[in-house]
This record gives structure tokens, sequence and C-alpha cells, in this order.
């Protein structure tokens, strides 16, 4: 088997996902780009490879158990293995102006929506994956959460937290909660887990408004994608540090 580590990316054809994609291709990863349109799947494969990474398509729906099933062999007959999975993909859903998502007016579909896509895509990609990850000496996963699941900051009055998101933030302090279980357990065995806050990224996911670029976002993730073996697990982190739950 290749010694040449394999990672797999999900939601990787555009925006942070891509640089993850890009900066793990850098550092002589052999990348699946996870992606859930074929042509912009196959349009970010054939920039990565033009930019010198080990590209291979990965056509992947997180919310589709048989997209997620085919992904895994499709990685089983590419590489036999996987060291790194970034689940990176989400979604923000429908929101009214100033990007606000009201509680008090909340559609239930929308947070089914949101939920289905940012935490159970995660547990499905994840679980189907970890075959792959077994076979790894040093498997790693992270989850691209963001500061909005942080209940100590949205609870503090004097922490500008950005608007009101009564779907997505939930969803990603749900995704923070399963990490923590992930971590538990995979404790005593070596892979690590953790999350990973990109920041207020300029993507069409924020309507490009932000002070990051993607390159600045995939930082973190990239890090955690790449720790030693004594690096911390069931963690939350953003470029400064660890994140309060």
């Amino acid at each position: 088997m290749s010694e040449t580590k394999i990672a797999l990316v999900t939601g990787a054809n555009k925006g942070i996902g891509y640089e993850i994609a890009t900066g793990l291709g850098a550092l002589g990863y052999r990348v699946g780009v996870g992606a859930r349109d074929n042509a912009r799947l196959e349009t970010a494969v054939e920039k990565l490879r033009a930019a010198g990474v080990d590209a291979f398509g990965v056509p992947l729906e997180v919310t589709d158990d048989h997209s997620v099933t085919d992904a895994a062999e499709l990685i089983e007959r590419q590489a036999g293995r996987l060291d790194v999975l970034v689940n990176n993909a989400g979604i923000s859903g429908e929101s009214g102006p100033g990007w606000v998502q009201d509680p008090t007016e909340l559609d239930l579909d929308v947070v089914r929506t949101v939920v289905e896509t940012n935490v159970l895509g995660v547990i499905r990609v994840t679980n189907a994956m970890l075959p792959l990850l077994r076979r790894s000496a040093s498997p790693r996963i992270v989850n691209v959460s963001s500061g909005v699941a942080s209940l100590t900051r949205q609870a503090d009055p004097n922490i500008e937290i950005g608007p009101i998101m009564a779907a997505y933030a939930p969803s990603k302090s749900f995704l923070n909660a399963v990490t923590v279980q992930y971590a538990r357990q995979f404790a005593g065995t070596n892979i690590l887990i953790n999350a990973a806050c990109p920041g207020l990224v300029a993507t069409d996911f924020t309507g490009f408004h932000g002070s990051r670029t993607p390159e600045q976002g995939a930082a973190t993730p990239i890090r955690l994608a790449t720790l030693p073996d004594d690096g911390p697990s069931g963690s939350f982190f953003e470029d400064d540090g660890a994140i309060p739950w």
C-alpha cells in the first residue's frame, strides 16, 4: 500500500473546502475532492491537478446513504485506506433579511434540512469512512464547525457573535457535541477528532462578507488534519487556540 497519505474533504469544490484540499495537497497528500455537483467537481479536480495536487473526484451527497456508501467504495478502490477525513460540507439554511433566523418564526423544515446536512451528514460520512480510517497509522478527523457554535460566546451579551441564526448556530453546537462523543469513543486509539472554526470567511456561503480569505479559513482545519500522534482530541479550535464550548 502506498505511503502517500490519503485525505477526503467534503464540500471541496469551492471556498474553504477547496483551500483545505489545496493545502493538504501541497503537503503531499493525495486528496479526494468530495462534492455533490459533478460539473463543479470535475472543474475543481482539474484546477487542483493543474496546481500540482494529486487529486481525484469523489461524487458525494452527504445526505444520501447510497452516495456515501459509493464514495467509501470509490476510495477503497482508489487508495485502499483513508488517513484524513475533513467533514467540511455544510449549509446555513434559509434566513430572513440580515441573515437572521428568528426562532419565534422558524420553519421546522429549515431546521431539519440544516441538521440533516450539518450533523447527520457528518455522522453518515464518518461512519462510512471509519473502516478505511482504521487502516491508517495516524487517522485524523476534522469537523468544520463555526464560532457561532460556542454557547459560551452566544450567551455573553458583551461578545459580538453576529445575527441570530436559530437553525445554523445550534446545528454547529450539535456537531460539536457529536464530535466530543466520537472522541470519547476513540479514547485509547490512534484516531484523533476535533472541531475547527475557520472564522468569518468571504465566500458565497457568507455572501462574500467576511474579513478572512478562504486560505486563512483553511489554516486551522489543515493544522488539525496533520496533528502529531500526541495531539489533542475532542476539542474545538480556531487560529488563536481553543474556543470555549
